[in-house]
């Protein structure tokens, strides 16, 4: 289920939508597997193990119960990457949610163990300019391109704001001063900023 639009704002597109990985199913399935399989194991067998039957059998319709939760869960979580901010949410009753706007995004860093390199799957550790400081997404899939998904939403988001704090009118001093910052990314070359940054002080 993607993202509903209607949360998006006026002109605002979404770059990634993405649930949790797979491995979120992990141990609800590991559990689930394992008392099923105990299950068919005593089920008919003599009766010195038919006593087994329904305890292990209440203990495999819990892991059922488990996992089908854990799959609402799945279903109702999002990690968003739009044109302007992060977004994570989640819940299926009760919702909570985390935005973090593109342009007070500090750093952004992914972290996988080799298990997790093997699979794919990984922890996105994200700083903001905000009052949560550091925020770690859990089970985001393909980490690392996420990583660089973010930075060109961030390049690109700059470029924007550029564009129309020119139109705006906003002073020659800020507006030399993103192009810097837009130069430092590598956004844009030694020339191109040059260029913009005489046309800046001949207007």
């Amino acid at each position: 289920m993607p993202y509903p639009a209607r949360l998006l704002n006026p002109d605002e597109s979404v770059a990634l939508d993405l649930h949790p990985h797979w491995w979120f199913f992990a141990e609800s399935v590991t559990a689930f597997v394992v008392s099923g399989v105990l299950w068919l194991f005593v089920f008919g067998q003599d009766e010195a193990k038919t006593f087994l039957t329904y305890p292990i059998g209440v203990v495999a319709l819990g892991a059922l119960v488990w996992l089908l939760i854990r799959y609402l869960k799945w279903r109702t979580t999002y990690f968003v990457i739009t044109s302007d901010r992060l977004i994570y949410r989640h819940g299926v009753i009760a919702k909570a949610g985390i935005e973090i706007p593109l342009e007070r995004v500090n750093n952004v860093n992914f972290k996988q163990s080799i298990f997790e390199r093997m699979i794919g799957a990984g922890d996105l550790l994200i700083e903001s300019g905000g009052e949560d400081g550091q925020q770690r997404f859990s089970d985001i899939a393909k980490p690392e391109k996420v990583q660089n998904l973010i930075h060109m939403q961030m390049e690109d988001n700059q470029k924007r704001s550029f564009s129309v704090n020119v139109v705006g009118g906003n002073d020659i001093a800020t507006q030399i001063e993103k192009l810097e910052g837009l130069r430092d990314r590598g956004s844009i070359t030694a020339e191109e900023f040059a260029a913009q940054k005489q046309r800046l002080l001949d207007s």
